[in-house]
């Protein structure tokens, strides 16, 4: 069969988009707290949509915007807010995203982090729109002392909303585990999106070992290190919390032009073609699967027609080569067949269980591969932690 090679980033996007965005809304990311959200409420920031821009939307306070906006200040101080990332765990990047805030964007920002053992009792609820932080309010997020959590970005200027600038991609090597994050806007001013890419961290310790989990889940530090085609949908969306929202909550690739003009079946349905589209994951802790869930819940017209997985051992220095290597290669002989190619069906959830796993031992990393293409909402591999901890290198 045809294989087609990793994906390369476009020009210009930093290689720290390929991981998982830790607060979004849909992994459980909230804002806790805002300075003021006069405009617009900081909730959006944490929105999984695109921005968008309604050029006749207005509020009792003035213009609609998706994202964070307050009022123009004219008190000493400058504007900020706390996050409570969905999935704790190591960061490698964020996004300050402007999109449409031209002539009203926040013109610097810095970024704090913290890990705090337990979680504040800090909430906002209904729509913010046209309000700022009560005393109390200031009172109880005083107690954080964030002013003086870890600085991740300093003061640092930002670029206005418009398409080509709208991205203000900052890395990250802050090693260690964060819960919170605090974003200051200076003095005021609006910012469409704040994502978080990196990597969950469980607590594995806390887990007995014959307990079954989802082992390549992003709340278990599940992470996409590779694949061939994301037209549509990026493979991380495979290992989101619950069932998917809709077809553009899953990975689903562009149509294969190699298929051929007349379409052929084998013994057992499965299409006959030459090419496939695949997906490397790294699982949140080494283990022993033994039941597998592909579902291709909302993929009606567009679900692939068949489906394999393969999966592998590899330490941190060798999941490095590969990595550099784009996964165009395996020098190592390292993939063994987990699951043998098997038909899928549309918007179905397909469980296969140890009976259908030929390969019995700890792996590390699987390899989704689907033929020719289309779209798969959920991946879920259940199966017990192993001893040994893979401590990646990225």
């Amino acid at each position: 069969m045809a294989d087609r090679k990793a994906v390369k980033m476009v020009s210009g996007q930093p290689d720290f988009l390929q991981f998982n965005n830790l607060a979004c809304e849909t992994a459980g990311g909230k804002v806790i707290f805002a300075t003021d959200e006069w405009f617009a409420p900081a909730s959006n920031l944490l929105k999984r949509e695109p921005p968008e821009f309604i050029a006749s939307a207005f509020t009792e306070y003035g213009k609609w915007m998706d994202g964070w906006e307050t009022r123009r200040k004219r008190i000493p101080g400058h504007d900020w807010c706390i996050i409570q990332l969905g999935v704790p765990g190591i960061i490698h990047g964020l996004d300050v995203d402007t999109s449409f805030f031209t002539g009203n964007y926040s013109p610097s920002a810095s970024l704090q982090a913290a890990c705090l053992e337990e979680a504040p009792a800090l909430t906002l609820e209904g729509d913010r729109t046209g309000m700022a932080a009560s005393e109390s309010q200031f009172e109880a997020v005083a107690k954080l002392h964030s002013e003086s959590w870890e600085e991740l970005v300093p003061v640092t200027d930002l670029k206005p909303g418009y398409s080509d600038t709208c991205h203000n991609y900052f890395p990250i090597t802050y090693p260690s585990r964060v819960t919170h994050l605090r974003l200051n806007m200076y003095p005021d001013g609006g910012i469409a999106r704040l994502k978080v890419y990196g990597v969950g961290q469980k607590d594995w310790s806390a887990m007995p070992t014959q307990d079954q989990v989802d082992l390549v889940a992003l709340v278990n530090g599940g992470v996409c290190l590779g694949y061939s085609d994301a037209h549509f949908g990026h493979p991380r969306n495979m290992i989101g919390l619950g069932r998917s929202a809709n077809m553009a909550d899953g990975w689903e690739t562009a149509r294969r032009l190699d298929r051929p003009k007349n379409l052929q079946v084998d013994g057992k349905g499965i299409l006959q073609v030459p090419g496939y589209e695949w997906a490397v994951l790294r699982l949140g802790h080494p283990g022993v699967i033994s039941q597998i869930e592909i579902d291709t819940n909302h993929f009606k017209g567009n679900f692939p027609d068949s489906c394999k997985m393969e999966a592998c051992y590899l330490t941190p220095e060798e999941e490095g080569k590969y990595v550099s290597g784009r996964w165009s290669s395996d020098p190592g002989n390292k993939w063994r067949v987990l699951l043998h190619p098997q038909k899928l069906e549309a918007h179905h959830r397909h469980i296969y269980s140890c009976d259908s796993l030929p390969l019995s031992g700890p792996v590390s990393h699987v390899r989704l591969v689907i033929a020719p293409d289309g779209g798969v909402s959920r991946l879920r591999l259940w199966g017990r932690p192993t001893s040994t901890r893979h401590t990646s290198k990225l």
